[in-house]
């Protein structure tokens, strides 16, 4: 498990990462949403032991990250614009991280490369930003580290090489002990992959929450009530975060399971009514206005 524990890290007059306090358990996906410059990148290099921060603790497997070989050696970090040697090949940086990471898969790069039809003696310098991006994912899949640290690594990806790395984490999942961070600026590309989200905004966590939960317990309906007293009173019943009315329709989004919500619904007798699935980025919208903040100025 990570643990990050009342964390800042503070660069000249810009308060990079404010106050974060968060867990990150094992074998699920955790997915860090947030803007660019909202301190997604100075957490994941804090939580490399890349850089340390100006106060907090930050803990992996119930030790400090920082200085630790042995801790560092469980974690694999892709930044958003990878670093590779000046002239190098796919195969020299899979020697060098080899000597690095003592369960480097030499066997399982190559495999992995020839999926993904690359070449390992091709430099990478001639390699596109996408063809990067997958070797980045290459070389830290097989490294075969306990923690594997993403940042915005499907951005450049086309959907077919997206979909094809997020199966790769679905069977790390399944067949080791593997738990994959992503940050990313968006929520639609984390939606069918992670299991628990944390929205930063200007270094903070807005909140953090495990998805199921929230679909759970967070759901829109829309409806059309035959007056003015039953719509009143259902929306007293219901626990509202907002509706808005399109003609005689009504919409609304309320906190509560699936039954709850509907058995208040139909007790209005309604002439139509609907519970509608909610896409990651309502449930965000929701929470976060609720709590004060206007995502769409945040993050979308």
């Amino acid at each position: 498990m990570i643990r990050i524990q009342d964390v800042n890290k503070r660069y000249a007059d810009v308060q990079a990462v404010k106050n974060v306090t968060l867990n990150i358990r094992e074998g699920e996906v955790f997915g860090m949403v947030g803007t660019n410059g909202a301190g997604k990148s100075t957490l994941l290099r804090m939580i490399s032991g890349i850089i340390c921060p100006d106060s907090g603790t930050i803990q992996v497997d119930g030790k400090p990250v920082y200085e630790s070989e042995d801790i560092k050696s469980r974690l694999f970090y892709i930044s958003d614009d990878a670093y590779f040697f000046s002239n190098s090949t796919p195969k020299e940086m899979a020697q060098y991280y080899s000597f690095i990471y003592p369960e480097f898969d030499r066997a399982r790069f190559k495999k992995m490369m020839k999926q993904f039809g690359l070449d390992e003696k091709r430099r990478i310098h001639t390699f596109s930003k996408g063809m990067k991006k997958q070797l980045s994912v290459i070389l830290g899949l097989s490294a075969c580290t306990k923690y594997l640290l993403c940042d915005e690594t499907f951005d450049g990806l086309d959907p077919v090489m997206r979909q094809a790395v997020k199966s790769l984490f679905a069977s790390e999942i399944c067949s080791r002990e593997f738990t994959p961070v992503i940050a990313s600026h968006n929520l639609r590309e984390l939606e069918d992959i992670c299991e628990h989200v944390g929205l930063l905004h200007e270094g903070g966590i807005l909140l953090s929450k495990d998805l199921e939960d929230m679909k759970f317990h967070l759901h829109k309906v829309q409806c059309v009530v035959p007056d003015e007293t039953r719509e009143e009173q259902l929306l007293k019943e219901l626990e509202v975060l907002k509706y808005h009315r399109q003609g005689s329709l009504l919409m609304i989004t309320a906190r509560g399971t699936r039954t709850e919500i509907m058995n208040r619904v139909e007790a209005a007798d309604p002439i139509f009514s609907e519970i509608i699935p909610l896409s990651l980025e309502e449930i965000f919208i929701s929470e976060t206005e609720v709590a004060g903040y206007e995502i769409k100025n945040i993050i979308l």
